[in-house]
C-alpha cells in the first residue's frame, strides 16, 4: 500500500456513479479541514456503458491532474437486489480507482453507512442530513445542483475523521457526535 503524507494532504473523495458520479475535495492541515471543491459529472447524455466508464476514468484522472490530491477515498458499492445495478456501481467504482492508481495514489474505501456515521453520527441519515451537516462543518452555503456532490465530499471528510480522530491523543471517535463532543472548542 502506498503511504500518504503526513503534514498537509489533498483529499479526493468519490461517489462513484453510472448516471452522476460525486467528488468533494478537501485539504486538511493538521485538524482542520478546508473545502477546495465539489460538484458532479453528469452522464445521463451517454447511452453507452463503456462511454460512461471513460468519462469516469477521464474526469478522475482530470481531477488528479488538477488538485495533486495525495489520497483517493471512495464510497464502496451497497449491496442491493439488482445485480445488473451492482455490476454497474462496481465498474465505475474500479475505473475510478483505475484511474487513482495509474496517478499513484493510495486508495481507501468506506461503506455509505460507515461514511454517515463520521459525519452525522446516525449510519442511516439522509443524503440531505449528511450535506447539511457538511455546510456546516466546512461552511459553505451554496446548495449543490445534485447530492451526489456532497455525497463524493462526505467520503472525503469521512477519509480525514480517520486519521484525525485517531492521531495525536490516541483517542478514537466512532463518529461526528462523540468526535465534536469532546472537541467543544473545535468545532463552531
Amino acid at each position: 500500500m502506498l503511504k500518504e503524507k503526513s503534514k498537509e494532504r489533498i483529499i479526493l473523495g468519490i461517489d462513484p456513479g453510472t448516471a452522476v458520479m460525486g467528488y468533494g475535495l478537501i485539504k486538511e492541515t493538521g485538524s482542520q479541514i478546508k473545502l477546495l471543491s465539489l460538484g458532479v459529472v453528469k452522464m445521463t447524455h451517454l447511452d453507452n456503458h463503456p462511454l460512461k466508464l471513460q468519462r469516469i476514468f477521464e474526469q478522475t484522472t482530470s481531477l488528479i491532474e488538477q488538485y495533486h490530491p495525495d489520497c483517493l477515498a471512495l464510497e464502496a458499492p451497497f449491496y442491493g437486489k439488482n445485480i445488473q445495478v451492482m455490476l454497474k456501481l462496481g465498474r465505475a467504482q474500479g475505473v475510478a480507482m483505475a484511474a487513482g492508481l495509474a496517478k499513484g495514489l493510495p486508495i481507501v474505501e468506506y461503506s455509505p453507512k460507515k461514511i454517515k456515521q463520521s459525519i452525522t453520527g446516525n449510519g442511516n441519515a439522509t443524503k440531505e442530513q449528511v450535506a447539511a451537516m457538511l455546510k456546516q462543518l466546512l461552511k459553505f452555503n451554496e446548495t449543490p445542483e445534485f447530492l451526489d456532490a456532497t455525497d463524493g465530499l462526505a467520503v472525503a471528510v469521512c477519509h480525514s475523521f480517520q486519521k484525525i480522530t485517531s492521531a495525536g491523543s490516541g483517542k478514537s471517535y466512532s463518529g461526528w457526535e462523540s468526535f465534536a463532543k469532546d472537541n467543544l472548542k473545535r468545532v463552531k
